[in-house]
């Protein structure tokens, strides 16, 4: 599916638009099938939107009992430690409002990578139980290699094509990590790439001007099959995209 691009003139701009989104996925997403499932991205622009999202006038709107919360990635550090993503959406989102523990799924990165990978695939499993794991939304972010998630060029995780979860080295930065698949990120009825800044600029407009995916810039990967591909993005983002 062909991406459809948002442009906003700045990143404050981005930022409530992209929670404007969410809450309007959200509820949709009820309406249709009773409760609403998301995967979360790590990441500068999706903090702030999700500080956004802690604010009234956006989460009194959000019917908390009927979603559930879910990471595409994580690092294998404690909940509490300053790079986990989870810390990252508890301190921003979800400390400010009313959600029950049993709807937010982290991934433990506490565990050794396997164990941390096959535990949230069984957390998946129990969710989604017997029916394809289809995410209501998927934010995703995008590094200057082309990355999304802890799909990173030259990895083991980019060729998984049966397991959700995966636990991947990164030689790069020299550390394991635990990431949602390509099946499943493929799967996802709304998947949004969230981009800002002009050090993004450059591979933003690299991998949209791809005609076909290629490895060596694994968001390129990343096609759902009947699901919606969107890319939000600042000016300064987008200013190489033609």
């Amino acid at each position: 599916m062909k991406p459809r691009l948002h442009i906003y003139p700045n990143k404050t701009a981005l930022v409530t638009a992209t929670a404007e989104m969410i809450v309007t996925t959200i509820s949709e997403a009820i309406r249709l099938r009773g409760k609403c499932a998301i995967a979360l991205s790590g990441g500068s622009t999706p903090r702030e939107v999700y500080a956004k999202l802690a604010q009234k006038s956006f989460h009194a709107r959000i019917d908390w009992p009927r979603v559930h919360w879910f990471w595409g990635d994580e690092r294998m550090v404690p909940p509490e430690h300053e790079e986990s993503n989870y810390r990252m959406t508890r301190e921003t989102l979800f400390a400010h409002v009313s959600v029950s523990a049993g709807n937010v799924h982290r991934i433990k990165g506490e565990l050794t990578p396997r164990q941390a990978a096959q535990d949230y695939r069984e957390a998946l499993d129990a969710f989604f139980k017997e029916e394809e794991k289809v995410f209501d939304l998927i934010l995703l972010g995008l590094g200057e290699d082309g990355h999304t998630a802890s799909l990173f060029p030259e990895t083991t995780a980019l060729h998984e094509t049966t397991q959700s979860v995966t636990e991947v080295f990164v030689p790069k930065l020299d550390k394991w990590r635990v990431t949602l698949t390509l099946p499943v990120l493929n799967q996802g009825r709304k998947v949004i790439f969230l981009v800002a800044g002009k050090s993004k600029a450059e591979i933003v407009a690299g991998v949209l001007g791809l005609p076909q995916p290629e490895m060596k810039w694994p968001a390129s990967l990343v096609r759902p099959h009947s699901g919606e591909l969107h890319w939000w993005l600042d000016a300064e983002a987008a200013m190489r995209v033609k």
